[in-house]
């Protein structure tokens, strides 16, 4: 009898490792069939849960290949893993939805987005614990690349997860068969054949996602750092539902002397309003839109699906939103351009701390995605640290600036766009001093915007504030920190690696918890599961306690431009989402054992 591993290849590893799994006989089960997986199935009926592991392997359909790629070890665990892998010469889908990248991706997006009521509508109570599951990633209002669906030329991969069913731990094999023989072949034919899906929305959709990148790569071209165009759709039904708010809607239009407009390539002229390089404020009264407008700008480095109502909300992709928070972790960071002169002479150019305050932490974040390249930052007055963005002149009279070590961020934003070429975006609604740094004012009323810079520049002519500038002449150094390798332990008891992601908010990383609860840049499971791997990924191959953080971060981004999600992880996995460098630093810049070098220069 012969053995070994029989080697598969995976289209969605772009660095064609293929995946192996340890077959008992790899040559018969090469030739395995539908009828071949039903018949084992039925034969397994009543047996101990532990059996499902002999149907691990791969099987050809009638007109698709089924992998069954990880088997759960009982009813309660993580669903067994599934790849489907269907040819184009049945799927037929035309060349011109996936010719470019950004199409690419919002194919692979709607396949899931298809695949996922379907599975849902499938899915039935069968036993105990997750038994009966049908389940691909899900999805909300944006498109991400993810690892749940492959096209190209050849062949389409989709990967889900199936609740193999069991009673207690005994195997229910007539309603597996049930599930994989039949359901999952009709979820196949529902979803992953062109001819069964409407066309003009697909194309709706490539296109849609195409014309919001190419929007994108345009700003810096026309001297801007977002754009919303006309007829978007901002408020959200609630904070749980991202989805449009459509009722009593009020559709989004530009003051003509902020319109401008692009040409896209397959919707043709877009109107807008432009919001220029500089320091920009969104003022307004309560419940009037400033902040819904923030969120959207901050949620607009990711395209969205047509019909959300901001498909065409497009900001810079270099775009972090900064704001206090409170009791975080600090690892050496120069955060001397905002802080200095602390009580017992604390040095602050490599600051650490285990519980920053909420001036400290809104310095801190600064920093640290300047440190990565941030190139627009966005700061709503809500969540900020009031002490650390405005003192005003009578303060200044009481407390004497050598008496007070913080900067405000008043005196440096002007700095941070003249020395750094960093835009900033503030909601400000309580403080007029920001008038004397603003380039452009914008004055929110009933969800609608109004050009008011040049009555903010008069007011501030008018009416002096007669506040000392603390800034100083310059902004200051970004120092680099070296991360050192050995504080960063993935692992947990006999386990080398150890991660479990809870919501959107937390990463259990080794026996560390890592909160991103502040990080609102971050919006799926998906993605914080990447960032974890990511993190793992870099340890392995790039720290060396001589390479910054910026440097072995744009090194793990690089190999995943070039390889896919799929080198984060062992095997295949559909639960990865893409993620942008500041959301990695982010991460690896919270967990609370994270040190530097200190002995880099100060």
């Amino acid at each position: 009898m012969v053995t070994g591993d029989w080697d598969i290849r995976i289209l969605g590893n772009k660095n064609n490792k293929g995946v192996k799994f340890p077959l008992t006989n790899p040559q018969s089960l090469i030739m395995l069939n539908q009828e071949n997986l039903r018949s084992t199935l039925l034969q397994l009926d009543g047996c101990g849960y532990k059996a499902y592991k002999d149907i691990k392997g791969s099987y050809q359909f009638s007109d698709f290949k089924l992998i069954i790629e990880h088997i759960q070890g009982d009813p309660f665990a993580a669903p067994s893993k599934f790849i489907v892998i269907i040819p184009q010469a049945i799927a037929r889908f035309p060349d011109n939805l996936y010719q470019s990248s950004s199409r690419e991706f919002a194919l692979r997006d709607y396949l899931t987005r298809q695949f996922d009521p379907v599975a849902q509508e499938m899915s039935s109570y069968r036993g105990t614990g997750k038994s009966g599951l049908i389940a691909i990633a899900r999805i909300g209002q944006e498109v991400l690349e993810r690892t749940s669906a492959f096209i190209n030329k050849n062949e389409i991969e989709v990967r889900f997860l199936v609740g193999l069913p069991a009673r207690g731990r005994t195997i229910l094999g007539r309603q597996a068969a049930q599930m994989l023989c039949d359901e999952i072949p009709e979820i196949v034919n529902r979803t992953l054949k062109y001819n069964s899906l409407n066309a003009s929305e697909i194309q709706r959709h490539v296109e849609t996602n195409e014309d919001a990148d190419w929007i994108r790569k345009q700003l810096k071209e026309k001297g801007l750092v977002a754009f919303i165009a006309n007829g978007s759709i901002l408020p959200r039904r609630s904070g749980v539902d991202s989805r449009p708010l459509l009722e009593n809607r009020v559709n989004f239009q530009s003051p003509e002397t902020l319109e401008v407009e692009f040409n896209c390539p397959n919707q043709g002229v877009i109107k807008g309003l432009g919001i220029p390089t500089g320091i920009t404020l969104i003022v307004g009264g309560g419940y009037h839109g400033k902040s819904t407008l923030l969120q959207a700008l901050e949620l607009g480095v990711y395209n969205h699906i047509f019909g959300d109502g901001r498909e065409f909300v497009i900001t810079n992709p270099a775009a972090v939103k900064i704001r206090a928070e409170d009791g975080r972790s600090v690892a050496g960071v120069d955060i001397s351009p905002f802080i200095n002169r602390l009580p017992q002479g604390r040095s602050t150019t490599q600051f650490s701390t285990e519980n920053a305050s909420g001036s400290t932490s809104q310095a801190t974040n600064i920093i640290e995605a300047l440190e990565v390249g941030a190139e627009l930052l966005l700061v709503d007055e809500d969540t900020a640290a009031t002490n650390f963005m405005i003192r005003d002149r009578r303060m200044q009279q009481l407390i004497a600036k050598d008496k007070e070590p913080i900067t405000p961020f008043i005196d440096k934003v002007r700095q941070l766009y003249r020395d750094y070429d960093v835009s900033t975006i503030l909601v400000m609604g309580g403080s007029g001093d920001y008038f004397d740094v603003a380039d452009t004012v914008i004055a929110m009323e009933n969800f609608q915007p109004h050009d008011v810079t040049e009555k903010a520049k008069l007011i501030a002519r008018e009416n002096t504030s007669d506040r000392m500038s603390e800034g100083g002449e310059k902004f200051g150094k970004i120092t680099p920190r070296i991360p050192l390798a050995e504080t960063i332990d993935p692992s947990r008891g006999r386990r080398a690696v150890k991660l479990k992601i809870r919501d959107i908010d937390e990463v259990a990383f080794g026996t560390e918890e890592i909160d991103l609860a502040a990080v609102e840049q971050i919006i799926d499971p998906a993605q914080l599961r990447a960032i974890a791997s990511a993190i793992v990924y870099a340890k392995e191959m790039y720290l060396d306690n001589k390479r910054t953080i910026f440097e072995i971060i744009k090194r793990v981004m690089a190999d995943i431009q070039a390889k896919g999600l799929d080198i984060l992880t062992e095997f295949p996995q559909g639960d990865l989402a893409s993620f942008r460098q500041f959301e990695l630093a982010s991460a690896l810049n919270r967990l609370r054992t994270l040190k530097v070098n200190e002995d880099r220069e100060s």
